[in-house]
C-alpha cells in the first residue's frame, strides 16, 4: 500500500533522476556478513522508504541505536536486534 507521494520539491532518484516516488513503511533485518556475522545480532529497523517506482532504488534513515549496534556489533539497550536462539 502506498503512504504517499514524492512531493515534487523533493530530491529526484539519484540513480535514474525520476520525480516518480512514492513513501512506504517497511520492515528490514539487517546481518552482518560473512561467518562472523552469525555469531552477531540482527538489526531490526521498521523505516519510512522512498522507492523510485521507476527504477527500484530505496532510501531509508537507520535510527540511532539500532546504527550503534550496527557500528560495533554489540546490542544496544532499546535496540531492536534479534541474537538468534536454541530449538
Amino acid at each position: 500500500m502506498i503512504l504517499e507521494r514524492q512531493p515534487e520539491n523533493e530530491p529526484r532518484c539519484k540513480i535514474c533522476r525520476s520525480g516518480n516516488r512514492s513513501i512506504f513503511t517497511g520492515e528490514i533485518a539487517i546481518h552482518f556478513p560473512g561467518l562472523a556475522g552469525l555469531n552477531k545480532p540482527v538489526v531490526w529497523v521498521f523505516p519510512t522508504i522512498s522507492v523510485c517506482l521507476d527504477c527500484g532504488r530505496a532510501e531509508f534513515v537507520v535510527p540511532e541505536k539500532e546504527l550503534e549496534v550496527l557500528r560495533t556489533g554489540v546490542p544496544v539497550e532499546g535496540a531492536a536486534v534479534w541474537r538468534g536462539g536454541r530449538r
